[in-house]
């Protein structure tokens, strides 16, 4: 499963439409988280409504949040966009296999059994986050958060079970033409990523849209085409003795 966390203030000035370009990232499989953080003040209407437009059209969720929330709010948009999509592979699956609309139109026990699963799968399947952090001028109060949030963020896919990954972007980059900067590649590693923002230096503009491009194009090219049904690679196995029966022995 593959997503991008953009944590930005909003405000987008230059190149692309950050949304057009979050549409253009789940249509290639990608979905796109987006925390909006501020001081403890409000943030303006303009910016509020893109952080929500551009979590819409990647098919993510999106948070207001203050500096002193962004951590835990970055480890739950991840785990609730996992959950999320399980959830919608596995419905999608129930009804291709036996003609029920969710899960919960399961009988209770069978039920049980297909919740037990999917939370067996939100700890084992495949998880890779590309962190795009928002470093125009305006986020600059706010650096010291964003390296606590990403920090704890990569210690808390450190204790899932199954394969978890981070990379992370800044932008704009150092020059006009050059909209984002990769601080790293794919890691695991927490202390990695707290040596990055050191080399971070805040800049005026806020290329959201074109810097979201360069990240999908590398998360192509890194981990190669990736299908919206990769969570059910494994299909649904089951041994039916009626329509509406979902046996025991099934795997997703």
């Amino acid at each position: 499963m593959k997503q991008i966390l953009l944590i930005t203030d909003g405000g987008s000035n230059v190149g692309e439409s950050p949304i057009s370009a979050a549409a253009q990232a789940y249509a290639e499989g990608i979905t796109v988280n987006v925390a909006g953080v501020v001081d403890e003040g409000t943030i303006g209407e303009y910016g509020a409504a893109e952080i929500a437009e551009i979590a819409r059209a990647g098919g993510g969720i999106s948070q207001i949040v203050t500096s002193r929330q962004l951590a835990r709010t970055v480890q739950m948009m991840t785990r609730q966009t996992v959950a999320g999509s399980i959830r919608q592979a596995v419905n999608q699956e129930l009804r291709q296999l036996f003609g029920v609309d969710s899960v919960g139109s399961l009988p209770p026990a069978k039920r049980a059994e297909v919740v037990k699963v999917m939370e067996e799968m939100e700890e084992t399947v495949s998880l890779s986050v590309a962190l795009l952090i928002d470093a125009s001028a305006s986020m600059k109060p706010k650096l010291h958060a964003v390296e606590e949030a990403i920090r704890d963020l990569t210690l808390s896919l450190q204790a899932r079970t199954g394969k978890s990954e981070v990379s992370v972007f800044h932008f704009p980059g150092d020059s006009q033409h050059d909209y984002c900067v990769m601080d790293t590649g794919w890691t695991s590693n927490a202390a990695k990523i707290g040596s990055l923002f050191g080399r971070i230096r805040m800049r005026g503009t806020t290329p959201t849209g074109p810097a979201l491009l360069q990240v999908v194009d590398f998360i192509r090219e890194t981990c190669g085409k990736i299908s919206k049904t990769e969570l059910m690679d494994t299909p649904l196995q089951s041994t039916r003795g009626d329509s509406n029966e979902v046996r025991s022995d099934y795997v997703v």
